[in-house]
């Protein structure tokens, strides 16, 4: 299985490429991936960053969809406590109209304090906010009034698909797969953790969960194909290491992801396993080994004509020696 992944950063370095072309070559790029034997596309979410950060994935999943007949696409993570509960209902029931059984939100709680602070909330109750915010979508997206916060309110039209089918729940922590349990849904870590995945199955057997899914993350967060690897990692290095320090300077103490790698350079980045540029044969074996591949044809602001090389030697070389 073959994921797209996207989050249409620009590096303050990249001075070729808007953020304008960027979001069309993103379109274009899934639009082409629809029928080319891709499965998904993965999109996330963060607030006022130097580099535009993708912060609409709900916007730009309806895009997507819109724009296909064949790719599922997630949005991981949501970051529900920066949101209004509702209008949140309203967009995932839109978007499920729009592609019945082709959409799935992976609900996260936000760490980054800047991002609490730019929209006036407060991360302390964050964890609460969210199961609280979850129960709330679920029950809105059954189509019928309820109250809320002590008025009667209505989401229509409701989606097509049943509301659980919609919605998962990240997390990095014990308290997040035990939520996930309680609220009956998948669970989907930010990490792999064994711990976690056993604490899910654990509470989803004590509260009487008869299905629960834990989707534990596997693999490198990024691969590119190429058939010269090493020429493409001194082309687009910088870009790599721009994205893994980036990412690596908004994480706490208690905060826990595998896209997390501590590398001030391409070699320490080679050496932690999360970025990987491979020959086509050799992404060839890592699906064979994993069973997925995530591809990130447009990491760290990098040329689009670089992405569309990988994701054409994926269609005409991968896949069909997978075949």
């Amino acid at each position: 299985m073959f994921v797209l992944r996207f989050d249409l950063r620009i590096p303050p370095f990249v001075e070729t490429l808007t953020h304008g072309d960027q979001y069309r070559e993103f379109l274009k790029m899934v639009e082409w991936a629809d029928d080319k034997g891709f499965a998904a596309v993965v999109l996330s979410e963060h607030h006022g960053t130097e580099d535009g950060y993708m912060n609409s994935p709900l916007l730009l999943a309806g895009s997507v969809l819109g724009a296909t007949d064949n790719l599922f696409c997630s949005v991981s993570a949501l970051l529900l406590p920066l949101h209004d509960q509702l209008r949140i209902a309203e967009e995932i029931a839109t978007i499920d109209l729009i592609a019945p059984g082709r959409f799935n939100v992976v609900i996260g709680i936000g760490y980054r304090e800047s991002e609490f602070e730019m929209f006036a909330k407060n991360r302390k109750t964050r964890g609460r906010d969210t199961e609280e915010g979850i129960q709330t979508i679920l029950t809105a997206l059954k189509g019928k009034p309820f109250e809320y916060k002590g008025r009667e309110v209505l989401i229509s039209p409701k989606p097509v698909s049943d509301p659980s089918s919609l919605i998962s729940v990240g997390g990095s922590v014990e308290i997040s797969a035990k939520r996930a349990a309680r609220l009956g849904l998948p669970f989907v870590p930010a990490v792999k953790d064994d711990s976690l995945e056993n604490a899910y199955y654990l509470e989803a057997k004590e509260v009487g969960y008869e299905n629960p899914i834990c989707m534990m993350p596997s693999g490198p967060g990024m691969v590119m194909v190429s058939e010269d690897p090493e020429r493409l990692w001194s082309e687009i290095g910088e870009n790599l290491v721009y994205d893994a320090m980036t990412y690596a300077a908004w994480q706490y103490q208690d905060q826990r992801s595998s896209w997390h790698v501590e590398g001030t350079s391409i070699d320490e980045l080679k050496k932690g396993g999360q970025h990987l540029i491979v020959t086509p044969q050799e992404c060839v074996d890592l699906v064979r080994n994993n069973g997925a591949v995530v591809l990130h044809p447009l990491v760290g602001g990098l040329d689009p004509g670089v992405g569309w090389e990988s994701l054409e030697l994926v269609a005409n070389k991968v896949i069909p020696a997978l075949n």
